[in-house]
């Protein structure tokens, strides 16, 4: 029997079916299972009705210990899954708690269905506790600016129509997280008619597709002898179609740090990641230095300042055509030569087609990319990495030689949720890996620290074959939300955590360093976070050189019914690849000169 069919079941049985229980019936046929809150006196119906779907195997409630953890791990959650992730609060503080969490999935595009609760109609305006209604603290209001699709539900009677409304607008284009807000007394209320909509059926993705941009698209490669791609975090339906039209042409291609994890970090066409925390390889490819570069493609891009190194000159120019789903991304690129505006997999498919029917020809001037390029003792690509890189005094554990040693350790398949900060850097820099399937993680849009804490949780939860989680957070980072360690406890979730322990916020201090700013606000003194997580019950490892990094028993610790805890003593003077963003910083405005 289905979650939602046992729903029905037991409110039968009962003779009571709310309009919190509609909510959960909903939830059961777009097959969601968790819903991740904190409980509240105002959202209490929410709960009551969750805890009667667990008895009869519907969705269930994953009770965060803080309301920001909980945005997160819905986050996580439909990261791994693909479908949305749900979170709730209570009214007032409850619903604030959620904003960072709710801003960042609106800026990486996320789709969250995000409740909220409010006090009971009567009361609004009347200075009742954590009134949070249009007449005191507006947090629906607040949401406006962080959601595709935002209301309150001011009559029991408009549930339904808004609850659809939300959950369609989880798949627009843009993608993004949906708020809608509810009295306590609409919750409760029953409901005289049970659900008459299958969602399933609202769930695809309307599209768009430009085909007098695609036809021009077409005369300009046929004109080009030598392309060049650039590929973002929007590439992931098409990563296939894309590698593919790269190899019959024989064209390099670079990514922006997020769009890192929808290629082969392997392969030998690969040149490395441009912009924030990228390599020199790269940023080589597109400076055209011998100036015969004719196009550069940028594909699923939303040329940000970070995957553009501040909207460097070398890319933003009139070489440019900017492919991508999302007309939103073109305002970004104006001085491009084209926009094409498409389904991406149906317009690689397209120039897929036209090369295997001969029309163009392709390829010779790019021979020089026939081989990939080799490797130091760690594994890392020698251009693609700093000479440094793995190479340092047994004594220290070093950054890179961390990031060098995840990439080739940790199993196919793992999961990868890195943190704002200086793990962003070592990361995008020296975990290559293989794999193309988008299961490295970072959340470059907003940049919440913390974030990939409680994303971890919502994606373990959401992997039911339970594949390797690994969450890379610095010491600043989880110091904020340490405590979101317990629910991956008791859950019994086997997530490695991995704290880059140096006592420093160190975006900061290097920022500060390399900027010539006044070195303040980043030291975080000696603290063992080993010994924080044994006081929670969880395995807690101090890890503080090279030979205690290899001993580390990553096999096992996968194996187990809950959390591990690695304190890496790293060394706080290695400086990060951070330097285009700190240029960006002091100039205020871009990284180089035409941005």
């Amino acid at each position: 029997m289905s979650g939602a069919a046992q729903i029905r079941e037991e409110q039968e049985e009962t003779d009571v079916f709310t309009y919190a229980d509609l909510i959960v019936e909903y939830l059961s046929q777009l097959g969601v299972d968790c819903v991740f809150g904190v409980p509240g006196g105002a959202i209490e119906p929410l709960f009551n009705a969750l805890a009667r779907s667990e008895r009869r195997g519907g969705p269930r409630i994953v009770v965060a210990r803080h309301e920001a953890g909980a945005a997160f791990m819905a986050d996580g959650y439909a990261r791994e899954n693909g479908k949305i992730g749900v979170c709730c609060a209570t009214t007032g503080p409850g619903a604030t708690n959620l904003i960072t969490g709710v801003s960042g999935a609106y800026a990486d595009n996320t789709p969250m269905l995000v409740i909220t609760a409010q006090t009971p109609l009567p009361k609004f305006g009347r200075r009742a506790l954590q009134d949070s209604s249009c007449a005191a603290i507006d947090t629906v209001g607040m949401f406006r600016y962080c959601t595709r699709y935002n209301s309150l539900v001011s009559h029991q009677e408009q549930m339904e129509h808004k609850l659809i409304s939300a959950i369609m607008a989880t798949r627009r284009i843009p993608a993004g997280p949906v708020h809608i807000s509810i009295p306590s007394d609409v919750l409760r209320a029953t409901v005289s008619q049970r659900p008459q909509i299958r969602v399933e059926s609202l769930m695809h993705k309307f599209t768009l597709s430009d085909k007098e941009a695609l036809v021009g698209l077409i005369r300009e490669l046929a004109k080009a002898e030598r392309v060049a791609l650039f590929l973002g975090d929007g590439c992931a339906e098409a990563s296939e179609q894309i590698m593919a039209f790269a190899e019959l042409i024989n064209a390099p291609f670079v990514t922006g740090p997020m769009g890192k994890r929808w290629v082969d970090e392997t392969h030998r066409l690969y040149r490395g990641v441009y912009g924030f925390g990228g390599h020199q390889s790269a940023k080589e490819l597109l400076e055209d230095r011998d100036g015969k570069l004719d196009l550069v493609l940028a594909v699923g891009a939303a040329l940000g300042e970070l995957g553009t190194s501040g909207w460097a000159v070398e890319l933003m120019n009139h070489k440019l055509i900017h492919i991508d789903y999302t007309p939103e991304h073109f305002t970004r690129s104006p001085m491009a030569k084209l926009h094409v505006c498409g389904y991406l997999p149906s317009v690689f498919q397209r120039l897929i087609d036209e090369v295997k029917e001969g029309k163009f020809k392709w390829g010779k001037h790019w021979q020089v990319f026939a081989q990939p390029l080799p490797r130091n003792i760690n594994g890392c690509r020698v251009a693609l990495n700093d000479p440094t890189g793995g190479r340092e005094e047994a004594v220290i554990l070093k950054p890179q030689r961390v990031f060098t040693h995840l990439s080739r350790v940790l199993p196919p398949g793992s999961r990868f949720f890195v943190d704002a900060g200086n793990a962003w850097a070592w990361s995008i820099h020296y975990y290559q890996r293989p794999e193309s399937d988008g299961k490295y993680h970072i959340a470059m849009g907003l940049g919440a620290m913390a974030w990939s804490i409680g994303a971890v949780i919502g994606s373990a939860l959401a992997d039911k074959e339970r594949h390797p989680h690994v969450c890379v957070t610095g010491d600043g980072s989880y110091l904020m939300s340490a405590q979101e360690i317990t629910v991956a406890l008791q859950q019994k979730l086997p997530i490695v955590f991995l704290v880059l322990n140096d006592g420093v916020l160190g975006m900061v201090m290097h920022g500060q360093r390399l900027g010539g700013a006044e070195p303040s606000g980043f030291e975080l003194g000696n603290v063992n976070f080993a010994a924080m997580a044994r006081a929670m019950g969880v395995e807690g490892i101090v890890v503080d050189n090279p030979d205690k990094l290899e001993e580390l028993d990553f096999e096992g610790f996968f194996l187990k019914d809950g959390p591990t805890l690695i304190d890496l003593r790293i060394d706080p003077d290695e400086v990060p690849p951070m330097m285009d963003r700190v240029k960006g910083l002091a100039k205020g405005t871009s990284a180089t000169p035409g941005g």
